[in-house]
C-alpha cells in the first residue's frame, strides 16, 4: 500500500514538473537584442522631471496614452474573434504590453502635470468598430492594417521627442515608447498580412535637402566624367614621351656611328 501511494506521489510531482516546463517553454519569452545589437539602457537615463515641458512634449503624452486605450480593448479582440493563433497572440502581446506603457505615461503625466483624455478619438472608436463588426480573415486584416498603420504614424514623432525634449522624463518615456512601437510593429509584421501598399508613402524630402542631393549628384557626375579623360589621356602621353625618347636615342647612336658625322664635329672643333 505505501509502495502504491509513493508511486502516485511520484507520477503527480512529475506531472507537475513537465506542466512548468511546458509553461516555460511556451510562454512568452522576453525579447531579447540580436548578437551585437545594443539594448538602449534605460537605466541611465534620469527621471526627475527636470526641464521645459513644452507643448509638443503634452502631445506626445496624449498621444501615448490614446493609443493604450484603444489598442488595449483591440487586443482583447483579437484574441475573442479570431481565428489565427498568430493573430490572438499578437493581440495578447500588444495589448499586454500597452497596458505597462499606459502605466508609465500616466505616472510621467502625474509627475509633470499634465493632463491626459480618457476615451479613445472618434477614429480610433471608428476602428474599433469596424472590429466588432468583422469576423474571420476580415477581422484579422482590419485589426493588423489599423495597428500597423497607427504604430507608423506615431513611431517618427516618437523620434522627434526623443531627440528634442529638454526634459528628462520625457526623454525616458520617449525612448521606452520607442522600444514598445518597435516591438509591436515587429509583431504586426510577423503576421504575414500587413498591406504594405496601403500604408503611407514617404514624405519627398524638404527643398532645401533636395537641393543639396542634387548638387551632390552633380560633383559625382561631373567627377565621374572627368575620371574617364584623365585616365585615357594620362597612358596617351606616356606613350608618346616613351617613343620619342626612343627615337632621339636611336638617332643619336646612328650619328655616333657615321663617319660623315663624327668628320663633320670634329671640322667644327677646329
Amino acid at each position: 500500500m505505501f509502495a502504491i501511494d509513493r508511486r502516485v506521489r511520484w507520477r503527480r510531482l512529475g506531472g507537475a514538473a513537465l506542466a512548468a516546463a511546458a509553461l516555460t517553454l511556451l510562454g512568452p519569452q522576453p525579447a531579447r537584442a540580436e548578437p551585437g545589437v545594443p539594448v538602449p539602457p534605460n537605466d541611465l537615463l534620469s527621471d526627475r522631471g527636470r526641464g521645459e515641458v513644452t507643448d509638443a512634449d503634452r502631445d506626445f503624452a496624449v498621444k501615448v496614452r490614446l493609443a493604450g486605450l484603444w489598442e488595449i480593448p483591440a487586443g482583447e479582440m483579437a484574441q475573442q474573434k479570431s481565428t489565427d493563433p498568430r493573430v490572438r497572440a499578437i493581440g495578447r502581446d500588444i495589448a499586454a504590453q500597452h497596458v505597462v506603457l499606459d502605466r508609465l505615461v500616466r505616472d510621467a503625466a502625474k509627475k509633470l502635470d499634465v493632463p491626459l483624455p480618457d476615451v479613445p478619438t472618434k477614429d480610433q472608436q471608428t476602428w474599433l468598430a469596424e472590429m466588432r463588426a468583422a469576423e474571420g480573415e476580415e477581422f484579422d486584416q482590419i485589426y493588423i492594417d489599423r495597428l500597423r498603420a497607427a504604430h507608423g504614424k506615431i513611431f517618427p514623432a516618437i523620434a522627434t521627442i526623443r531627440a528634442g525634449t529638454r526634459n528628462d522624463t520625457v526623454r525616458k518615456l520617449a525612448q521606452r515608447a520607442n522600444q514598445f512601437v518597435m516591438t509591436h510593429m515587429t509583431l504586426l509584421e510577423s503576421s504575414g498580412i500587413v498591406d504594405f501598399a496601403a500604408l503611407p508613402t514617404v514624405p519627398a524630402p524638404t527643398t532645401a535637402a533636395a537641393k543639396a542631393g542634387a548638387d551632390l549628384a552633380a560633383v559625382r557626375s561631373a567627377a565621374g566624367s572627368d575620371t574617364p579623360s584623365s585616365s585615357v589621356s594620362a597612358p596617351v602621353i606616356a606613350l608618346l614621351a616613351a617613343v620619342g625618347a626612343g627615337l632621339a636615342l636611336v638617332v643619336s647612336r646612328r650619328l655616333m656611328r657615321d663617319p660623315r658625322a663624327r668628320y663633320r664635329r670634329q671640322r667644327r672643333r677646329l
